[in-house]
């Protein structure tokens, strides 16, 4: 039996060669370009679900990294805030015990009285426009008093000038851990005002004003409140502590997030880039076969009756 071998039929079937090897090369040369061994979940339709899961995975660990970014950057600001109290009751402390060393106190009112300015700008600090200390009035300075003679006001008390609530405020830093961010004003700055109050009584009573050479009565005193300021210090340096303890947790889960979101692009990288080696050889090996179908197309154009009979 003789196959008849037609003209149309040779083309059609160079041509669809032709299309076929055109499309191969555009599907590799996409690729090449993305990266990528598809444009959507379709071209990824046995590991879609997969997909789809790892993806929500990434994009909750996504949020909780910069939530934590934020809450550090709180923390930040807090164990600035924090060691500038610290810092105002240290210098109190010093400054009482120089005058006692020198036995003069010329200029003891006035050191207490920029450390306890220090001491109110620490505990008023704001982050955010936001006052870090006042619990869940942050709007509101925690402590509103401005010198040291406000404390002896008559029927007046330290708690007076103390406008912090109770609200002690929190973030989610991942899925299992929940950390404490706040500190109120009033629990761990009441005993260094009743400290600075304690001065200025005196300095307003029968034995003040301190100037000059230190007399017996004073120095005593003077003396009687170097422990005072110890503990105050003492208790300011803890809750410092106590904020670095909740930095440092914080860090420890930002650092697992971030190992985790890398496991999680990972894994999706190698379900959804393509590789380059394969992809590469696929597109020259495609540029090959439209250039093989094309050099047939013209070959059989060029064997045509026609040509023969023109």
């Amino acid at each position: 039996m003789v196959s008849r071998v037609s003209t149309g039929g040779n083309y059609s079937a160079v041509l669809a060669n032709l299309i076929s090897a055109q499309q191969r090369q555009m599907d590799a040369g996409t690729k090449v370009a993305s990266q990528k061994n598809g444009s959507d979940l379709k071209d990824y339709a046995r590991n879609a679900e997969m997909l789809t899961a790892m993806r929500s995975i990434e994009t909750r660990l996504g949020a909780f990294t910069e939530q934590n970014k934020l809450v550090s950057d709180r923390l930040t600001t807090q164990d600035f805030a924090l060691s500038q109290v610290a810092d105002a009751a240290q210098i109190a402390r010093q400054a009482i015990a120089e005058s006692i060393a020198s036995g003069r106190v010329d200029t003891l009112m006035q050191d207490m009285q920029a450390a306890f300015r220090n001491g109110v700008e620490g505990m008023n600090a704001r982050y955010g426009g936001k006052y870090l200390f006042a619990g869940g009035q942050v709007n509101t300075a925690p402590f509103s008093a401005t010198s040291l003679s406000d404390l002896t006001i008559p029927a007046t008390n330290v708690a007076d000038y103390f406008h912090n609530d109770s609200y002690i405020a929190q973030a989610k830093v991942d899925d299992a851990t929940v950390v404490d961010l706040g500190f109120l004003a009033d629990a761990f700055g009441t005993g260094m005002m009743e400290a600075f109050k304690a001065i200025q009584t005196f300095e307003e009573g029968v034995d003040g004003p301190f100037n000059g050479e230190l007399t017996d009565n004073q120095r005593a005193f003077l003396e009687s409140q170097l422990s005072v300021w110890d503990a105050a210090y003492k208790d300011l340096v803890n809750v410092g502590g106590r904020n670095g303890m909740v930095q440092s947790r914080v860090d420890s889960v930002r650092e697992d997030l971030v190992a985790r979101t890398n496991s999680i692009k990972g894994m999706v990288g190698e379900i959804v880039d393509a590789d380059m080696s394969e992809a590469v050889s696929n597109l020259q090996q495609a540029q090959i076969s439209v250039q093989a179908a094309a050099q047939v197309f013209v070959a059989l154009q060029e064997s045509s009756l026609l040509n023969v009979l023109r």
